[in-house]
């Protein structure tokens, strides 16, 4: 069989949650269509109760969507869900741990639900992957929560998916555990599994990611590679460092400013509106005194706020 161009596909995806005596008609998806190529590192951001998990559960078969169409690895989720399911593994956001089973216990159990024949399970080589093999046979409620959440991340590879979507799985994990997840995932991408990333991290989804799509409103807003999407602003960023550091960013007309650590704070002036030299003068007139000064070019969470955050006012959505 070939390989599939695109390891998920959605088209005109809707999920409508019906009214109830307390609450009225919600929508959570207003007409996605997403395409995930294979072999991505596919970042899926958005602000709170943009519809981000709700597709996703729509993707795990937790679910149901409105209306619209979905195949995961070519798979259609209606005409052939078991072999949809088949083809993913879902890291939740949520911890939920088997907390009277050992690792080891858990990820056999695991495989059994997928029906891997014992000759062919990994249960070893992911406990060893993902820094668990002294803990093998430890009870998962001695864990730390950085531990569970890479034991989730080994159950969800025990039937060897080719697609991977981690949702939000450096939340609460210290900076080197996130550096290990990070060295299993990257070698599994370079093994083929694609990648689906969740996260509140803008930096990991700049390094990380090939391509992102931004979920606003139940609505992809934009889908692009990575750096395509950083081009999309016409803005820059100049960070100054004033004589004595500053407790609040200061109030500049016609500029956004934000604080920045040791007392220095950026200044963001359209390129073809403004100048670095109006900027400094904006900042003279406030009384400050400029000990130094640097340019950026916008990052990912320029183009995230310019993206969502300034969008029109609407009723809140769903949350996630």
């Amino acid at each position: 069989m070939d390989l599939p161009d695109y390891a998920i596909e959605a088209t005109g995806v809707f999920k409508t949650y019906a009214a109830t005596k307390t609450t009225p008609e919600k929508r959570a998806l207003n007409g996605i269509d997403l395409k995930v190529p294979r072999g991505s590192i596919f970042g899926l951001l958005g602000p709170n109760g943009a519809g981000k998990s709700t597709f996703i559960n729509i993707l795990a078969g937790l679910t149901h969507k409105t209306a619209g169409t979905v195949k995961i690895w070519g798979r259609d989720i209606d005409e052939r869900p078991r072999d949809a399911r088949a083809a993913i593994g879902v890291v939740p956001q949520e911890l939920a741990a088997d907390v009277f089973f050992t690792p080891e216990e858990s990820l056999e159990t695991q495989a059994g639900m997928y029906g891997v024949p014992k000759s062919e399970r990994r249960t070893a080589e992911l406990l060893a992957a993902l820094g668990l093999s002294d803990k093998a046979r430890a009870y998962v409620r001695q864990l730390s929560g950085g531990m569970k959440r890479r034991l989730m991340v080994a159950k969800a590879m025990v039937h060897n998916p080719p697609v991977l979507i981690l949702d939000e799985p450096t939340a609460g994990v210290d900076v080197e555990l996130r550096r290990q997840l990070w060295s299993y995932v990257l070698e599994l991408n370079r093994a083929g599994v694609t990648i689906v990333l969740t996260t509140h991290y803008l930096e990991e989804a700049q390094e990380l990611c090939d391509r992102i799509a931004i979920i606003n409103r139940g609505e992809v807003v934009v889908s692009e590679p990575t750096s395509t999407l950083l081009r999309r602003l016409d803005t820059r960023n100049v960070v100054v460092t004033p004589d004595t550091p500053v407790d609040n960013a200061p109030a500049l007309v016609g500029f956004e400013t934000r604080l920045r650590p040791g007392g220095a704070f950026a200044v963001t002036y359209k390129t073809g509106q403004s100048s670095v030299e109006q900027v400094l003068a904006a900042v003279r007139g406030q009384g400050l005194h400029i000990k130094d000064i640097a340019t950026e070019d916008p990052d990912l969470e320029d183009v995230f706020m310019s993206l969502t955050y300034a969008a029109p006012d609407a009723a809140d959505p769903l949350k996630d």
